[in-house]
């Protein structure tokens, strides 16, 4: 009887479409793996010319951002229809998709290509942007190129393309599969099918590794040895779990509801709102001394490494990023909304002198970003990634619940999923 189950097992376990299942799955992972790793190079470069430009030219910089994103808007509505914001209400709309035509614009190599691009661009013209939304998108369009070569069909089969596709995007996105993977279980669990889970978690992990192997070990936001036990932690884990949540469901909300109101204006003068967008990122630029130009990586590592903070800089980081995404352009909100929440802790620790400063960052960018995106397991990651003492685990994971609680109450249904319904309410099927 055993022998039978065990002979019926390798039967189907090896069966000729299983196998194709999983070189295509595992195969477009490397292919995802490569190109964010190209794109990942392609950003800091692009971030990097921005501010070369900005302290040699800094009149030529000041007039980047309007023009810049006007021609990027122009460019998007022309040439690149279907990459404009995220990318990753994107993805999760195009999971609920049932038309292949509709899908099919969303989702397709040319919109890969374009995402990389525009986004890149944006960054060369100062935008406060990141790649990593951009890549989710990106890979799940790579993703669902593949159901050509690999004849698969039926709805079930199209949406597991595509969440294999955007999960192993952010895996390659960030320094660690893991941070990927609970993204990706966070955000699209609903989506994931029992059946294909073991094949698609090793997607992600695949294009995680392949990423990893052509940048090497890097971090975000540099390394920090701090550490801030959770016994003497209480008052600043209450402080940026419940401030980091307020103002990241206000981030939120405030992205959400621009989207909606500054539709029609979108449909018909794109073009003119991105100008309008890029001056108020110029007007953010100067005022900041230009630290609120870009993904924010420098700015926040920066003040991880003990640099001297700024009280207004992640205020006016959090504006310049709100006037970014709401251009209409392509980019995503992953690496800014982290750098404002260094600089919120910053801020907290001219508050507490007596604490680690680089903790204390470390807690206001957990406390921020979850309040962003409500996902509290993936926030703690990214910024555990960063800190080899333990004590800090305790302090990190009460940050993250208590601005995951205190963002629902301001922004009740998180960014990505409200983003995602308004992107399926104007692309009706």
């Amino acid at each position: 009887m055993y022998r039978h189950h065990l002979k019926r097992a390798r039967r189907h376990y090896f069966s000729p479409r299983k196998l194709r299942l999983r070189f295509a799955f595992w195969g477009g992972a490397l292919m995802i793996g490569a190109t964010a790793a190209a794109f990942a190079l392609l950003s800091h470069f692009s971030d990097e010319q921005f501010y070369r430009l900005y302290l040699q030219h800094p009149y030529i910089a000041y007039a980047l951002p309007p023009f810049g994103l006007a021609l990027i808007a122009w460019l998007t509505q022309n040439f690149f229809k279907g990459t404009e914001g995220s990318g990753i209400p994107q993805a999760i709309a195009a999971l609920e998709m049932k038309q292949h035509d509709l899908r099919a614009k969303v989702l397709s190599l040319k919109v890969a290509g374009g995402k990389i691009f525009l986004t890149s661009l944006g960054l060369l013209c100062g935008a406060s942007i990141g790649r990593e939304g951009p890549t989710v998108h990106v890979g799940a369009s790579i993703m669902y190129s593949l159901r050509h070569i690999a004849l698969f069909r039926g709805r079930d089969m199209t949406r597991s393309l595509i969440l294999a596709g955007g999960a192993a995007g952010i895996s390659a996105a960030f320094n660690t599969p893991l941070a990927g993977i609970m993204f990706a279980i966070e955000e699209m669990s609903r989506a994931f099918s029992k059946r294909n889970s073991g094949t698609l978690i090793i997607s992600v992990v695949l294009a995680g590794i392949v990423a990893l192997f052509i940048l090497g070990d890097y971090t975000y936001f540099g390394k920090s040895s701090a550490a801030l036990p959770l016994t003497s932690a209480w008052l600043a884990v209450v402080i940026c779990g419940v401030g980091g949540g307020l103002l990241g469901g206000l981030f939120s909300t405030s992205l959400i509801q621009g989207t909606r109101k500054l539709a029609p204006m979108a449909l018909t003068y794109p073009v003119l709102l991105a100008f309008v967008c890029g001056l108020l990122i110029t007007l953010f630029g100067i005022s900041s001394d230009g630290l609120t130009y870009g993904t924010g990586y420098e700015a926040a590592r920066h003040l991880v490494d003990g640099g001297e903070p700024s009280v207004f800089y992640p205020f006016l980081k959090m504006l310049a990023t709100i006037a970014s995404y709401l251009s209409g352009i392509p980019g995503g909100i992953f690496a800014p909304s982290l750098s404002v929440g260094a600089g919120l802790g910053a801020n907290l620790a001219l508050l507490m002198p007596d604490s680690p400063a680089s903790a204390l960052i470390m807690l206001g960018m957990v406390g921020y970003f979850t309040g962003v995106v409500q996902t509290p397991i993936t926030a703690f990651i990214i910024v555990m990634e960063m800190n080899a003492d333990s004590s800090m685990l305790l302090p990190l994971m009460a940050t993250a619940l208590i601005a995951k609680g205190v963002s629902h109450l301001v922004c009740p249904t998180p960014i990505y999923e409200a983003l995602a319904l308004a992107y399926l309410d104007r692309n009706k099927e």
